[in-house]
């Protein structure tokens, strides 16, 4: 039987990523990949100005956290990531928790929780 597996989509501000890196790797996440997005929500954007006039940006920059962990480790994570983002502004982010179907390393055809080992 194939052991489940969860995804966390986590949204941050750029400046906190060193803050849920290391909460991550306490916990023993290696793995993850991290990609610039932009998006807006409660805090709607902000104001900008470009030569000499307002601007409204409705967009932020934002960090998206990907990472792909065994279900028994979900609360971890997430307690984790609470704990490292948490300022109680709005703009402290989102996490987003899916349920994976399968993982394949093509290097060497490993499956599911295996494929996310790494020999140290």
């Amino acid at each position: 039987m194939t052991q489940k597996l969860k995804r966390f989509d986590i949204i941050i501000a750029p400046g906190k990523f060193e803050d849920l890196r290391d909460a991550l790797r306490e916990i023993g996440v290696g793995g993850m990949t991290v990609t610039k997005v932009t998006g807006c929500g409660m805090q709607r954007g902000r104001i900008e100005y470009y030569r000499g006039e307002v601007a409204f940006t409705n967009l932020l920059h934002k960090l998206k956290v990907e990472v792909i962990v065994s279900a028994d480790e979900e609360e971890n994570v997430i307690r984790a990531a609470k704990k490292a983002l948490y300022t109680g502004k709005s703009g402290d982010g989102k996490i987003f928790v899916y349920d994976v179907a399968n993982v394949i390393r093509i290097s060497n055809g490993a499956e599911g929780l295996d494929a996310l080992q790494y020999d140290k």
